[in-house]
């Protein structure tokens, strides 16, 4: 009886959304809360949950395999697919949330992007910013959480390892494969990386 009255709510909530132009491909996959609240012009593909406390405004497409919980988007963004937004995140228009990114308890600014393959947690990150492939904010160091800040148009290269807490200024460069511990001053580039080995001619042993 239980499976039942929740199937009839998530009915129920499919067709409210869909009577005030909620876009659905597969409204079947999708799940809504209660308490969801969206905006006009919104996309939602196959195989989205969105859990309790979530607030979509305009024009926002939310991609496949996404899962929302307690967190405000604002207009114009794009989450997903494979997206996981967690409590206490705000997306400012025109942001952008790409492909295997988790991001909690964070502010993404006015169109900055994260696209793939990222952690961003206890962070506030400032406008215009690009986060690179495979970035990870290391918030946690076995005992507190600690605050990563961004400024505006920062660019974060491929790879990188913010170490928080840590406040990287405005119009800064963090090199590819880097692990930045220090803040970094405003128009700098942040490089670690050690010296490439080449051996020349190297055979490997054979068994």
């Amino acid at each position: 009886m239980k499976q039942l009255n929740l199937q009839k709510l998530q009915n129920a909530l499919r067709k409210k959304f869909l009577k005030v132009g909620v876009k659905m491909i597969g409204p079947e996959t999708i799940f809504f809360s209660k308490d969801t609240r969206i905006g006009r012009n919104v996309i939602i593909e196959p195989y989205v949950v969105i859990g309790p406390k979530v607030k979509i405004g305009n024009n926002v497409i939310i991609k496949s395999f996404s899962h929302l919980e307690n967190c405000k988007i604002e207009n114009k963004v794009d989450i997903g697919p494979y997206a996981r937004i967690r409590p206490g995140v705000v997306l400012k228009s025109g942001s952008k949330i790409g492909n295997f990114v988790e991001i909690k308890k964070s502010t993404l600014g006015v169109n900055s992007k994260v696209n793939h393959l990222t952690y961003i947690g206890d962070s506030n990150i400032g406008k215009s910013v690009n986060i690179g492939a495979g970035t990870i904010t290391c918030n946690y160091d076995g005992v507190k959480k600690s605050k990563t800040k961004i400024k505006d148009n920062v660019f974060i290269g491929s790879n990188s390892s913010l170490v928080a807490p840590l406040t990287i200024e405005e119009g800064s460069v963090v090199g590819a494969g880097s692990v930045i511990t220090k803040n970094v001053k405003k128009k700098s580039l942040a490089l670690t990386r050690s010296l490439q080995t080449e051996i020349k001619n190297y055979k490997r042993k054979s068994k």
